[in-house]
């Protein structure tokens, strides 16, 4: 059985042989670098199965590291950890935004070391297995076309971006990057209006797609893209995605239709803002949310208020005010943050 490769990049000898020393004993072959432009060659080389980084190193730091393996295919979705003595929030912030799977904080001992570097290497095996559920289910959608094959090849040489709750995978006016799509969890798009209020303008779930719009366009993003808990998504490239419509038109097609149910979905959001009372616009947004969840007759949403009247288009006190209207009359039951819908034919019948 081949042994998990890792590739050590760090200045630091003894730091840098004392960890290989630590991983050799642990059965894993070991690479070591003593600076950036060295691992960049040697992962390039050896395609090791994970990387243990440092930030602060001579001729190329840690970030034109990770940017560079990012920009190469073969290293792209190598499991990458940033080894660093700089504990401020905001750095190690800006190396996840880019890419990074994980950091350790020197100096760390044996036992936080074994541990980022499993985790790690187990996440990779559930990214694999999201893979195969990702590609099942595409397969309907993009069946009898031979584009097929080209987009599995496209998702299976990306990385999976685990982001944090609240954590912002773009902004508006950034400029488009690529389509996401999301693995696990949620991601909602919104704007700001001048006073500062927020419009939720899409919420994102398991396979579903975000970012289509400014691709098609080629614009800069016209919405923020905000996870709603811990998620998990897969970015496919702008120059690939572009290539891949123009060779193949049913997959342009299918990708046009998603649009086109989004852009229908804001449609009749617009209306409601328009015409709709506020407790008419409340019970759609449940039932909406009831939708995407397909569960039985009782079933719990999680989601917070701010969030809920970002998507009716009124104030978190009103919200407040129906939602207690609602659970006086036993459509709803509130528990903490969460609401449980008792009712989901009440709730299509005031929202009709």
């Amino acid at each position: 059985m081949k042994k998990i490769q890792i590739l050590i990049i760090e200045d630091n000898d003894d730091i840098r042989e004392s960890t290989a020393e630590i991983l050799e004993l642990a059965n894993y072959e070991v690479l070591q670098a003593s600076n950036g432009r060295i691992g960049v060659e040697l992962a390039g080389t050896h395609l090791p199965d994970l990387i243990l980084c440092d930030i602060m190193m001579p001729e190329l730091d840690g970030y034109g590291v990770l940017y560079l393996l990012n920009k190469n295919e073969n290293t792209a979705a190598t499991p990458f950890i940033f080894l660093t003595a700089k504990a401020e929030r905001l750095d190690m912030r800006k190396g996840m935004e880019m890419g990074a799977d994980d950091y350790l904080t020197k100096p760390f001992d044996d036992v936080e070391l074994m541990n980022a570097i499993e985790s790690r290497l187990s996440k990779k095996e559930k990214q694999q297995h999201f893979y195969s559920q990702s590609l099942e289910k595409l397969s309907a959608l993009f069946s009898n076309t031979s584009g097929l094959q080209e987009l599995e090849k496209i998702i299976a040489a990306r990385k999976v971006r685990a982001i944090k709750k609240k954590q912002i995978v773009y902004y508006e006016g950034d400029n488009v990057s690529g389509v996401y799509l999301v693995m696990q969890g949620k991601v909602k798009t919104f704007k700001l209006s001048e006073d500062g209020r927020e419009l939720l303008t899409g919420m994102y779930g398991h396979e579903e797609y975000f970012g289509i719009t400014s691709l098609l366009l080629n614009a800069p993003y016209t919405e923020t893209a905000e996870a709603m808990e811990d998620s998990t998504v897969c970015m496919l490239p702008k120059d690939l995605m572009e290539d891949l419509l123009h060779r193949y038109p049913d997959v342009a097609r299918q990708f046009i239709e998603i649009l086109s149910n989004n852009l229908q979905e804001k449609e009749e959001q617009l209306l409601q803002l328009a015409y709709h009372s506020v407790r008419k616009r409340m019970a759609e947004v449940l039932a909406r949310l009831c939708k995407q969840e397909q569960e039985g007759p009782e079933l719990t949403l999680r989601i917070s208020r701010d969030n809920l009247a970002a998507m009716a288009g009124m104030a978190t006190e009103t919200v407040s005010r129906i939602l207690s209207d609602f659970k006086d009359e036993g459509i709803i039951e509130r528990k903490g943050s969460q609401i449980v819908i008792l009712d989901q034919i009440r709730l299509q019948q005031m929202k009709n």
